[in-house]
């Protein structure tokens, strides 16, 4: 019986797709022949993740998850193909119990995070594994995020069904009761309006340059279409005034407030805590929206149905 090596386990499971305890298994039950045990995990559909791994995930859910007094929180994104399995229950179970780990846990990154026991399902990634086989279609944890800043309250949102969370952080002493309207109201604002950035401090100098690079360029094209030129000076009064009005716009706090354009979001948090008599300041957030950022593959329909029939036939 040949010895099974790390270095099999390892090659098997990048054939497979399975996780490490079933590619393992497999190889001991099969004495070490990699073959066989292909077959072996064939069997038991834990390789059917193989085939699935190619396929792009950027649909799924965003879910949120807090300690009792909200004095922590946690937010996950775990990826489908299709929107359908999104509103799968077990999938949708997977994505909440991964949020409650992600709050208890202290994994540094997603491949810490993946490494963690799940249940009695073995690890993360095993049991993400098992979830592609059973309900057919290939899945990615993401990310996650967890705040843990001490003096902190947290209050979240999940719109659309979980496809955008948020999460609001507030320095305050007073209790998530007490602020838990006001700052619901604010991760509205964020999940519908989406700001780059808290306040003007978070800005980078070299996202403002490059900003204002465009902006300058803008004007400097419409002057030169125009047919009262404007002196050079004037143009660059122009960039700054409309440099201003684009940081507004982008910082959370300076715009308008979405159900009630008199006051903005800084106004009306302000506004909040001298109706409950104590300090509140908005500290921190974070915004996750399904599928952000990955490129989905175009797919022709009919080069699809080809496909199907031609594998049907086979």
């Amino acid at each position: 019986m040949a010895a099974v090596t790390a270095a099999m386990v390892k090659e098997l499971r990048e054939i497979t797709g399975a996780g490490m305890m079933d590619c393992k298994k497999a190889l001991v039950e099969t004495e070490g022949d990699i073959d066989k045990a292909i077959d072996v995990l064939r069997e038991k559909g834990l390789s059917k993740a193989a085939k699935k791994a190619g396929r792009i995930a950027a649909e799924g859910l965003v879910d949120l998850a807090f300690n009792a007094d909200h004095t922590q929180a946690a937010v996950v994104e775990v990826n489908s193909e299709t929107d359908f399995v999104s509103k799968n229950e077990e999938f949708r179970g997977f994505v909440t119990d991964l949020a409650e780990l992600a709050l208890t846990s202290d994994a540094a990154d997603i491949e810490a995070f993946k490494a963690l026991s799940f249940k009695d399902e073995g690890t993360v990634e095993e049991a993400l594994t098992q979830k592609i086989s059973k309900i057919g279609e290939n899945m990615n944890i993401r990310r996650f995020e967890k705040v843990n800043v001490p003096g902190t309250v947290n209050v979240g949102y999940i719109h659309g069904n979980g496809r955008i969370a948020v999460i609001v952080s507030f320095k305050t002493d007073a209790a998530f009761a007490e602020i838990e309207t006001m700052g619901k109201d604010v991760a509205m604002q964020v999940a519908s309006m989406n700001p780059k950035f808290l306040d003007e401090s978070a800005i980078g100098e070299d996202f403002i340059a490059s900003e204002k690079e465009v902006l300058l360029q803008q004007a400097l094209n419409e002057n030169a279409e125009s047919a009262k030129p404007k002196p050079q000076e004037i143009v660059e009064k122009m960039v700054t005034g409309r440099l201003k009005k684009e940081l507004k716009e982008l910082c959370l706090v300076e715009q308008k407030f979405v159900k009630d354009n008199d006051v903005t979001v800084a106004q009306y948090i302000e506004n909040s805590a001298k109706a409950i008599g104590k300090d509140v300041a908005i500290v921190g957030m974070i915004r996750y929206e399904v599928g952000e950022g990955i490129e989905k593959k175009e797919e022709n329909f009919a080069e699809e149905v080809a496909k199907q029939q031609a594998a049907a036939k086979n």
